[in-house]
């Protein structure tokens, strides 16, 4: 019991001689934590780009890059998240997509161009005006007259899509208006006249180089209204 009793005046002895704040770690008595002196500089993420012995690539006099010889640098293509493989990468039960809500359910979430509810980004901007081309609009379809299908007309003669269908020249078409085109066949008929509701350029040059003449007819009426 003595020595208890002595141990413990000891203790409370060298207490009282001691700093009380010497534990403390802000206590001037303290020493900084040594820096580094290494110097190296460059990340902790790239060893594997350290480790790397790339001296024939640095070395362009010899090294000649082919196909066969491309690959990324080393480090430059992490491996593929493995999601729901447990709990330790923080991709585990859930795989990064939290508890519920919409975009924790499979399937597309909330569709393209979305914005929660308010005037999205296509409704602000103005429409492009342009030509009439789009959904909502009428494009004027020709049924084309190939310039090969009138060398069966006599010279002097006058043909349009009516004789040539009497003819057997052409099939019937699916929209009322015709346009002369150049087509592949070579062209061999002599002084014609063609009526149709368009020619192309080439087509026109063609039949009045051949003696020929165009004449424009109107769309509602059928009516001849430019030579």
């Amino acid at each position: 019991m003595k020595t208890a009793v002595a141990f413990v005046g000891v203790l409370a002895t060298l207490a009282a001689s001691a700093d009380a704040y010497a534990f403390v770690p802000r206590h001037h008595g303290l020493t900084s934590v040594p820096k580094s002196t290494s110097s190296l500089s460059m990340k902790v993420h790239d060893w594997k780009r350290r480790e790397a012995d790339e001296s024939a690539i640095n070395d362009l006099d010899n090294f000649e890059f082919r196909v066969d010889n491309l690959k990324p640098a080393p480090g430059s293509r992490p491996s593929k998240k493995r999601k729901g493989r447990g709990i330790s990468a923080g991709q585990g039960a859930t795989c990064g997509f939290g508890m519920r809500g919409q975009k924790a359910r499979s399937g597309r979430s909330v569709r393209p161009g979305f914005e929660g509810g308010q005037n999205p980004l296509y409704r602000r901007l103005p429409k492009f005006v342009g030509k009439p081309l789009g959904p909502g609009h009428i494009r004027k379809e020709y049924n084309l007259i190939k310039l090969d299908e009138l060398n069966g007309a006599a010279p002097g003669s006058t043909v349009n899509f009516d004789s040539l269908f009497e003819a057997g020249a052409i099939t019937k078409s699916k929209v009322p208006y015709h346009k002369v085109v150049v087509g592949r066949g070579e062209f061999t008929a002599k002084d014609i006249t063609v009526q149709a509701h368009a020619f192309t350029k080439s087509a026109r040059a063609a039949i009045e180089g051949a003696g020929g003449k165009c004449e424009i007819l109107k769309a509602s009426t059928g009516a001849v209204v430019e030579a």
